[in-house]
């Protein structure tokens, strides 16, 4: 059973970069042809998608946050991570990371997900 466990701070400083690690257990993130993705879910809207890895290694960004975004990956301990730099209180929301049988921008698409982690920017 593959399961998906985000890691990283509760609270980060406006300015700073946010990083987030997904830890996959149960299955290999570079299994075709999965995608890999981060989705946040700000307080009291829809959800967000990021980013996405695939299987191989390729990357897709939200256009609208492709100039702070960046999504990597270490097959050696079948994580992979997020860094969002400069962030502002905006940036407070529930970040998930979550799988998708193809690569894609689509949340629904996803169809396993980690618990979700609280993330707040606040000075």
């Amino acid at each position: 059973q593959v399961q998906l466990q985000e890691s990283g701070p509760g609270l980060v400083m406006p300015s700073q970069t946010l990083s987030l690690t997904c830890t996959v257990s149960g299955g290999s993130i570079t299994s075709s042809y999965y995608g890999w993705g981060w989705i946040r879910q700000p307080p009291g809207k829809g959800l967000e998608w990021m980013a996405v890895i695939a299987y191989d290694g390729v990357t897709f960004y939200d256009p609208s946050l492709q100039s702070r975004t960046s999504i990597s990956r270490d097959t050696s301990k079948n994580q992979f991570s997020l860094h969002l730099s400069s962030v502002t209180p905006e940036d407070t929301a529930v970040y998930y990371c979550a799988r998708a049988p193809v690569v894609t921008a689509t949340p629904e698409e996803y169809d396993l997900w980690g618990q979700g982690t609280q993330v707040t920017v606040s000075s």
